[in-house]
């Protein structure tokens, strides 16, 4: 695609609930409204899964760990995970954006594509339906909503964050190239920090600079990615939201209080596990061929092994044998484990790439 193709005429939103683990449990008890909170285990090994702003401006982020939260926030306040009342609240979220359109595309639970250029309310004006929507949640859920609107999915998602919280943001066909000139490559939404380090060792600090290589060079250091990075340095995004996803794979994992390091305490692990991943597949009628093993060591590092089958695996104690078979080569384990996890892949009519985690223990 050359700089004079055309920006695609679609009007896509990207809406972006604001804190939504914290926010729900600020909304369920007011004593916490305010405050700085965190959703996760407040144990040793525990895990920030969400923060509120008020624990955000103390450096409290999601992934952290939990010891590392209350260091930085000796005041913050931790409460568990409640994941059934955070899937219903997303589901009234969902109801929400079908009253506009069908073409929803949902990537976690506080976060969506809707593509409202042909849409049920008739409104032709695309900040508008955002604006309706985002009113719409506080009024239905007592939360807040932030939401970006563009030409392209890349650029409503860059858009979402220009006016966190309860805000939005356009970015419009005449200003998306020159919206991504100016921006650090680092905040570019899929370049991750291994790639805009690679990205910066290569002279590449901005979107300017990527615009600047040919399509020939990326691709020689980038492979495959390299037409993506020449396209959205241009401001060209051409892939449509697309409503209901086949999941890539179907995964569940649990982080220890103590380390693991004999192999008869991590085969025990493995065991619920595979369970919790095959009753999630069940549900769903998804059959897959590929199990993956993922290890993460106490210092961090992060293995995974995987094997396929040439049919779909059809019962729960093939599931859980082809983890322990994996598992065991891993032993005598040369540091303690800090994580375990297994996932299923590899569905039958697979298409798309979107990975449904279950609950994360933390």
């Amino acid at each position: 695609m050359t700089d004079e193709a055309a920006p695609s005429t679609r009007k896509i939103i990207h809406v972006d609930m604001d804190a939504f683990y914290a926010s729900v449990e600020q909304r369920d008890n007011p004593e916490l409204r305010g405050k700085p909170v965190a959703v996760g285990g407040s144990a040793a090994r525990g895990v920030v899964a969400a923060a509120s702003y008020e624990a955000r401006a103390f450096g409290v982020r999601s992934a952290l760990p939990s010891v590392t939260a209350k260091r930085r926030c000796p005041e913050l306040i931790f409460v568990p995970p409640r994941f059934e009342t955070y899937r219903a609240v997303s589901a009234q979220i969902r109801e929400i954006f079908a009253e506009h359109t069908d073409l929803i595309e949902p990537l976690s639970l506080d976060e969506a594509y809707l593509d409202v250029t042909e849409n049920k309310q008739g409104i032709s004006i695309a900040t508008d339906i955002a604006t309706i929507i985002r009113a719409r949640i506080k009024e239905v859920t007592g939360l807040n909503a932030s939401a970006g609107i563009s030409y392209c999915k890349f650029l409503a998602k860059m858009a979402s964050d220009l006016n966190k919280p309860n805000g939005q943001a356009v970015i419009s066909p005449r200003n998306g190239p020159a919206f991504v000139e100016a921006l650090a490559v680092k905040k570019f939404h899929g370049v991750g920090p291994a790639t805009a380090a690679k990205m910066e060792g290569l002279g590449i600090l901005t979107g300017a600079d990527l615009r600047s290589k040919p399509l020939a060079w990326l691709q020689e250091h980038f492979g495959k990615s390299g037409a993506w990075y020449y396209n959205i340095s241009r401001g060209i995004d051409n892939r449509a939201v697309q409503p209901d996803r086949p999941r890539k794979s179907v995964g569940a994992e649990d982080t220890f209080i103590v380390d693991i390091v004999d192999l008869a305490a991590a085969r025990a692990e493995i065991t619920p596990l595979a369970a919790k991943v095959w009753r999630h597949c069940e549900a769903k009628g998804l059959h897959g061929r590929t199990v993956t093993l993922k290890v993460k060591y106490a210092d961090f590092q992060i293995i995974t092994r995987s094997r396929t089958t040439s049919t779909p695996i059809s019962r729960l104690d093939d599931l859980e044998a082809i983890a322990q078979s994996l598992l065991e080569p891993l032993f005598p384990a040369p540091k303690g484990i800090r994580l375990l996890g297994v996932a299923l892949s590899s569905f039958i009519d697979d298409e798309e790439t979107e990975t449904d985690q279950l609950e994360l223990e933390i």
